[in-house]
């Protein structure tokens, strides 16, 4: 999927009756406006509709990301070159079925103070370009199964409602997909930061484990818990009595030449270290 740079960086004039249409799609649209947008909102058909959106673009007041998407530019800007201020809206426009994970999400609920410029978006679609940059946005895309999609929690951005993983499911997303999640230092520093916070929720974390049927997940959750809160009896009984055979790293990429065995996990030599990840 290709997504076409604005060559307009400097603004042209409105005319008033441009200024008005216009004002009234940044009234209901902040992130994203589309042709099916601009149709409904000003009662126009969508052809016509197409046509005004392309003009305001040509005029530098739009920015054009997929083909009938658009960002806006607030009238108070001088020039077009402005990032946009909901990217998780753009996302949604984009890549739905989807939902925003990893990263963005731990800071989204508080478990990590890191703030990530890169957005990190899950989908169900097929997509060439895994890395696109968008409107100066930087998108990390993967695609997983549709029976990935549970654990969600629908939020507001931009005016539009978007998917994202919530507290509970973004731990489970950093056992089934730790090399979308950060390095093992971040993901453990979650894993804390969740066991200290207001959303800690064993039971519903055992209950999406088994919803996902992922043996990696189990291995690679149950062991860390054990490592860092083994008084939760609990759910490390659940990991034991649920582990598949064949032996799993903790991280995919990494170097893991460490055999954990009642885990059937492979960790890196300094395990016990885990500074340096």
């Amino acid at each position: 999927m290709k997504y076409s740079k604005n060559p307009y960086s400097k603004l042209t004039g409105l005319g008033k009756i441009e200024r008005e249409k216009y004002s009234a799609l940044l009234r209901g649209f902040k992130a994203t406006i589309s042709v099916a947008d601009a149709a409904s909102t000003l009662n126009i058909q969508p052809d016509k509709a197409a046509m005004l959106l392309a003009l305001f673009a040509r005029k530098g007041w739009l920015k054009r990301i997929h083909y009938g998407v658009y960002i806006p530019i607030p009238l108070e800007s001088t020039t077009s070159d402005v990032l946009p201020e909901e990217p998780f809206a753009i996302a949604n426009e984009l890549f739905s079925p989807c939902y925003i994970g990893g990263m963005n999400a731990a800071n989204y609920w508080n478990l990590t103070e890191q703030i990530f410029r890169t957005i990190t978006v899950m989908t169900q679609k097929q997509l060439r370009d895994r890395r696109p940059n968008i409107a100066g946005i930087e998108y990390a895309i993967h695609t997983i199964k549709p029976r990935y999609f549970f654990g969600l929690k629908s939020i507001w951005a931009g005016q539009r409602n978007v998917n994202l993983s919530d507290p509970t499911r973004t731990i489970l997303d950093m056992a089934i997909f730790p090399q979308f999640c950060g390095g093992l230092r971040f993901i453990t520093d979650v894993l804390q930061n969740y066991w200290r916070s207001e959303h800690k929720n064993v039971d519903l974390l055992i209950e999406y484990l088994i919803q996902a049927q992922n043996g990696a997940a189990i291995k690679r959750l149950g062991f860390l818990v054990e490592k860092y809160f083994p008084q939760e009896d609990k759910l490390i009984t659940h990991c034991l009595n649920n582990l598949t055979q064949g032996y799993v790293k903790i991280m995919p990429e990494r170097d893991c030449p460490r055999l954990i065995s009642h885990w059937r996990l492979w960790v890196p030599n300094n395990w016990k270290d885990l500074k340096n990840d």
